[in-house]
């Protein structure tokens, strides 16, 4: 197990129809999501959760298992899978998510598990911080790996969840200084600080104790901040756009499968890397995002297709020079 994961696990009901209380359901949860996008990406994944043993436990189980990712410090219990309605509109999506006493907000192992030795990065974030006892345990393990892994924060913000966003707000900044690498949408910084440029937000972050970082604009690509250096900027493949859920879980496994590939396994190598790295880093995770939206639903590519992707989009760009 090299990258680690932990949050939760749902059934995402997509609507088939707009207007209509026709839906389909598909595996997902942004943890979930970047689980498998990772595993696909080639690099050893772990998930920590726990799952239902109720029909859609019983699924999201063996939907990890099928697409390689390691479920052996998975816990299960009788309490219900956590259930996620999803509105598509033409520019965002909508959502309504029934959480209450499931078996991913009640993940409280005790102890703690313990991480293989060969574990290099361990992300957390999403719905998954606002649930009790789950947020208070996830925030326990990501403190007892702290320097010795690369912690990755994506808050993945939803609204509809939050009671109190000022509140929110304040604890989201003691999870920007949990984190090592921080991973926001433009939708996510627009909730987390309104009105202000996306440049002040980051810098929060990097004041909080972040080393690196990203901040992902869609189609419109995505820009890495770091102390000492200028804002890095890497344009989005063009696609056809298909569907954007999953896109951004994809996105952030394309970080820490790339960083691994660059040779990053301890938080300090994040500031280590140049700027040539760093953009085939971001190209890297830009690609993979934008090959998951040419698909219905979070269905991330193989390592391969984004090799391929990649191949194709540098050879376009030497015919032309």
């Amino acid at each position: 197990m090299r990258i680690a994961l932990t949050g939760e696990a749902l059934i995402d009901f997509t609507a088939s129809e707009a207007g209509t209380l026709a839906f389909l359901g598909h595996e997902g949860g942004s943890p979930l999501n970047t689980a498998v996008a990772c595993a696909r990406l080639g690099q050893p994944t772990g998930f920590l959760t726990q799952l239902s043993t109720d029909l859609f436990g019983e699924r999201l189980m063996g939907f990890l298992q099928r697409n390689g990712v390691d479920t052996s410090l998975i816990l299960r219990s009788n309490a219900p899978s956590t259930l996620a309605f999803v509105e598509r509109t033409p520019q965002t999506n909508r959502y309504a998510f029934y959480t209450r006493g499931s078996a991913d907000a009640t993940w409280a192992p005790e102890p703690l598990p313990q991480l293989p030795a060969n574990c290099r990065f361990l992300h957390f974030g999403s719905i998954s911080l606002l649930q009790e006892p789950a947020a208070t345990r996830i925030a326990e393990l990501v403190a007892a790996n702290a320097g010795h892994r690369v912690i990755v924060f994506d808050p993945n913000v939803r609204p509809s969840l939050i009671p109190d966003m000022a509140a929110y707000r304040t604890s989201v900044t003691g999870w920007f200084g949990m984190a090592d690498l921080v991973k926001l949408s433009d939708e996510d910084a627009a909730l987390l600080s309104p009105g202000q440029p996306v440049d002040a937000l980051a810098a929060e972050c990097l004041t909080a104790g972040a080393r690196a970082v990203i901040v992902t604009r869609g189609g419109d690509g995505a820009t890495l901040w770091r102390t000492g250096h200028e804002p890095l900027t890497v344009a989005a493949p063009r696609v056809t756009l298909v569907d954007t859920i999953g896109a951004g879980d994809t996105f952030t496994a394309g970080l820490s499968v790339s960083l691994l590939a660059h040779g990053v396994e301890h938080p300090a190598q994040l500031g280590e890397l140049g700027d040539e790295a760093w953009t085939e880093v971001l190209r890297f995770a830009a690609t993979a995002a934008a090959l998951n939206c040419t698909r219905e639903g979070a269905d991330p590519p193989t390592l391969q297709a984004v090799h391929n992707a990649l191949a194709e989009a540098d050879n376009g760009a030497a015919s032309r020079s």
